[in-house]
């Protein structure tokens, strides 16, 4: 029996939620009144403008939670796109999101956002606020898979030269990368911590204590911070027993403390511009990520130079698999007190 909704006043939007690498994506389907505006960013000033309080809907408890992400699709006015996307979390609007790309490149074959689906992939172009992203879709027998995508240019920012002095834990040395936003990364052993086994909170809490500091080091760059480790894992692959680098990541989004569940997209997209400009890979050579608080992976490697501003940069391709969870329609009541939501950490 198909549930219906009991008669109500007010405002009702539709849903489709999925996940990747853990980290959700509310991606909204219906319910905004038309988005104004002939560009995606000017799209989404709008947006932040006059339906912010939507964002809060859909965002906040009780119908989110601290850590929800959202996607609106809006058109492009881009020729070759084939969505344009704007991305919400608890404070605002991102400019680029890696696990909403990899889950909404799966979303536009499976909702014919794409109108001939190919095998064995359908290239998905989806424009950000940060540029156009081209993605790529596993597609056989009439179902979606992994996908995978190319990045926006990504440059190392600055690197070793980077020290900032730290409340409670004295100076620390550190790289910021951009790989669609801006990203510091600081080794997690600096504060005696493991991604792995050390608690979200300690770790947030280190990540918490940097932050000011990075954004006070420059004004050009307001950075996210990565804390990482490295580590060697061994797999199995056929009847040999191999080892290889896994990139363990808890990436803290700067703006609202948010712990990203995924490796995080735009962080591996920084972190490997970050080592080639290092000359620690090579062009496709492949690294593996690893989500330190789900365990859940995305591989990464730098397939292109190429040039952003002064900057030399590199094109990243990274891939990850996305799933759906459900499909939910929300009332927004007139007369709930609480019909913009709450948030609690």
């Amino acid at each position: 029996m198909e549930l219906q909704l009991p008669p109500h006043e007010g405002v009702e939007l539709s849903v489709v939620d999925m996940h990747t690498g853990g980290e959700p994506l509310r991606v909204i389907l219906s319910g905004y009144p038309e988005v104004k505006g002939d560009s995606v960013l000017s799209k989404r000033r709008y947006v932040r403008e006059h339906l912010d309080h939507l964002r809060r809907v859909l965002m906040y408890e009780p119908r989110g939670h601290y850590d929800m992400y959202g996607a609106l699709i809006v058109d492009s006015e881009l020729p070759e796109a084939d969505l344009g996307v704007l991305f919400m979390h608890n404070e605002g609007y991102s400019t680029m999101c890696g696990h909403a790309v990899i889950a909404l490149g799966r979303f536009a074959v499976d909702y014919k956002l794409v109108k001939e689906p190919q095998s064995p992939e359908t290239q998905v172009n989806i424009h950000c606020p940060c540029g156009l992203v081209k993605a790529f879709v596993e597609y056989s027998g009439g179902k979606t898979g992994g996908v995978r995508f190319f990045s926006v240019p990504a440059f190392a920012f600055a690197t070793a030269d980077v020290t900032v002095t730290v409340e409670g834990f004295g100076e620390v040395t550190l790289d910021i990368s951009y790989g669609g936003a801006f990203y510091a990364f600081v080794n997690a052993q600096r504060f005696g911590l493991d991604v792995t086994k050390s608690r979200t909170r300690d770790l947030v809490d280190a990540a918490t204590a940097i932050t000011v500091c990075v954004n006070n080091y420059s004004s050009e760059a307001t950075a996210n911070i990565c804390v990482f480790a490295e580590a060697q894992v061994s797999h199995r692959c056929r009847s040999k027993k191999v080892r290889r680098a896994v990139w363990f990541i808890i990436n803290l989004t700067f703006t609202c403390s948010q712990v990203d569940r995924s490796p995080t997209g735009s962080g591996v997209t920084a972190r490997v511009a970050l080592q080639y400009h290092k000359g620690l890979i090579q062009l496709n050579q492949s690294r593996t990520f690893q989500s330190g608080s789900t365990g859940s992976q995305f591989t990464g490697k730098a397939v292109e130079e190429t040039e952003c501003g002064d900057f030399k940069a590199v094109v990243v391709e990274v891939a990850g698999r996305a799933f759906y969870t459900g499909v939910s329609r929300f009332v927004q009541e007139p007369d709930d007190k609480l019909t913009h939501g709450f948030l609690l950490k």
